[in-house]
């Protein structure tokens, strides 16, 4: 069915008016906003945006944490016609200006200082941009007015003239246009209609079964197309309420308190809550470890026996039903996941490990794979149908295939209207037939489930024409409670090395019980860490054929960071920056 986001907003306010749309965090208590009055703020934001001389079409820009005004302000811009041009609130200055240049956006809506400091620095050599800020006061001497000056303004406006504006919008009308964060160069404009993000939404009903009611943890940017169809769209076309964490530090506390049915994360925030948990284990008493241990095999054991599509007999039913009443459910609700339904994972490859942690302690957790190009899920493992190292079943109405090459080539309502202002790349991403290029190397499976083998552009070809895929080996290697990171090299070189990021805190726990002094530079280089990492790549590569075995490797001080720009902002590491910055530890390796 074609259909706008505004239509399946209001669509909601009429049916949920009562209900707890959103919740965040006043005075330290999470406090709910209805449905009725989101709408409210969402009209009278819309207004405001009218009587500041933003008309249909115009493209608007966004720098803002999760929070109830991103909420507002991108359905208040929608409702308009206007176009919703979302950033990283972690993208430096230079970075923003050129997107809101090269988007040709005419405001530029801000959280807080720091936010606002870097639409200052834009504005300074882009006059014309208007600046609204959710946190700081006004400056109307450069241009700056408060969010809540916005609403004002239009909260005298007539009803009846902002609902002919929501609904002339039509499905075809661009909605935004998202800067993909790119691993090279500059960072492309994908543009995504009204109907390529609602019929991601309308597919994903299939999936993710949202009930009104049902409260999802928003924690990823809402500016990545993930958390915005999945984490936001469709739990407010559903009467779902979202609630807002407030971020990395607070993610563990939110959970408890809020409780959720859902929530969507890249697998790094998976491997770190595996790693925590496991760290907390190892504190507790000889008896509780092997208690949890125990647990966890007999968990693994029936996780085994039903990817397999096997019978799980009496015997492991049984101890299943203790483990759960010991184990289990205890840790569930020590965590705050007491009412979770699943978690949903996408971004990257979801470890191997780490997926069967979860489902052995009884955590789903459904890995998909999509692309910002897609608006975005392309396919994804259902709820009682799911294999690990798969990324599932294409979604309904989404044509997948795979290219002579291996590339996986993606068709259907889903796939983005082009790249803004860049006809060439367009042309080279999708071709005549309606086929979106997704870079990436797949396969399918007996059962029609995709498997994602590797980025066509990160495949590693070594001196004498192997080609060795660095993701699924790296995704093993971080399967060792010792490794926290790591990077495949060997392109035009004899062998595979690597560059590893140590798990501190495990690695220093074996050192003192060992006697090895524990300052970084002392620690890695000592000998017994070095065969400690050596003896966990061998152990972890036993699968592999020897030119895909890492030969080499060599040990990091330090995780890579997106700080340090050695990461995006969606936690993949950029190969070339780090080839780059650790270049003279490369050339030692391959010395």
């Amino acid at each position: 069915m074609l259909t706008t986001i505004n239509r399946l907003f209001q669509d909601s306010v009429r049916r949920y008016a009562a209900q707890p749309a959103l919740l965040h965090k006043v005075e330290g208590k999470f406090q709910p906003i209805t449905y009725q009055e989101l709408a409210d703020r969402v009209r009278a934001f819309c207004a405001g945006l009218v009587a500041l001389g933003v008309q249909r079409g115009d493209h608007i820009a966004m720098i803002s944490e999760n929070r109830p005004e991103w909420a507002v302000a991108d359905l208040g811009m929608l409702s308009l016609g206007a176009v919703n041009v979302p950033m990283f609130t972690t993208l430096p200055a230079p970075q923003v200006e050129y997107i809101v240049a090269d988007s040709g956006a005419k405001i530029i809506i801000v959280s807080d200082e720091t936010q606002l400091h870097k639409a200052l620095a834009v504005k300074a050599n882009v006059p014309s941009v208007g600046i609204i800020t959710m946190d700081c006061p006004a400056d109307p001497g450069r241009g700056v007015i408060t969010f809540d000056e916005v609403i004002q303004r239009g909260q005298s406006a007539p009803l009846s003239d902002y609902d002919q504006r929501w609904q002339s919008v039509e499905p075809n009308d661009l909605a935004s246009i998202i800067y993909t964060s790119g691993t090279t160069g500059d960072p492309k404009g994908v543009m995504l209609s009204h109907r390529n993000i609602t019929s991601n939404i309308e597919a994903a009903y299939d999936v993710l079964r949202f009930q009104p009611g049902d409260v999802l943890l928003s924690f990823l940017p809402l500016n990545h197309i993930f958390e915005r169809m999945a984490g936001y769209y469709l739990p407010l076309s559903v009467g779902a309420t979202i609630a807002y964490s407030e971020g990395p530090r607070r993610l563990a506390l939110n959970i408890r308190e809020v409780e959720p049915h859902y929530m969507m994360l890249v697998p790094r925030i998976y491997e770190m809550f595996q790693e925590r948990m496991l760290e907390e284990v190892s504190k507790k008493t000889a008896k509780e470890q092997k208690v949890f241990h125990w647990a966890l095999n007999i968990g693994r054991q029936v996780v085994e026996r039903q990817q397999a599509k096997q019978p799980v007999p009496p015997w492991l039913a049984l101890q299943r039903w203790l483990a759960d009443k010991l184990v289990y459910r205890k840790v569930r609700n020590r965590l705050g996941l007491r009412r979770l339904q699943l978690f949903v994972s996408g971004g990257a490859p979801l470890p191997h490990d780490t997926a069967e942690f979860f489902a052995a302690l009884g955590i789903t957790i459904l890995e998909g794979y999509g692309l910002t190009e897609t608006s975005p899920v392309v396919a994804v493992n259902r709820p009682g149908n799911y294999k690990f190292g798969t990324v599932g079943l294409p979604l309904r109405g989404v044509e997948v295939k795979i290219a002579e090459d291996g590339e996986i080539c993606v068709r259907g309502p889903n796939v983005m209207l082009g790249y803004y202002n860049k006809p060439k790349e367009t042309a080279e991403a999708l071709d005549a037939e309606g086929w979106f290029h997704t870079g990436d190397i797949g396969e399918f499976d007996e059962d029609g489930f995709l498997r994602i083998t590797d980025r066509k552009k990160d495949l590693i070809v070594l001196a004498n024409g192997k080609n060795v895929a660095p993701q699924p080996i790296e995704n093993a290697l971080k399967a060792s409670p010792y490794i926290s990171q790591v990077v495949l090299l060997g392109d035009k070189q004899s062998t595979v090395a690597a560059l590893v990021v140590p798990a501190f805190e495990r690695l220093k726990q074996f050192a003192q019980e060992r006697g090895i002094p524990q300052e970084n530079a002392d620690l890695l280089a000592h000998p017994e860490v070095v065969r400690l990492f050596r003896q966990e790549i061998d152990r972890l590569s036993t699968h592999l054929a020897d030119f895909e075995k890492v030969h080499r490797f060599a040990l990091l001080d330090h995780e890579f960071t997106i700080e340090d720009g050695e990461m995006t902002p969606t936690l993949k590491i950029r190969r070339r920056v780090v080839m780059e910055r650790y270049g003279d530890v490369i050339q030692r390796l391959y010395r």
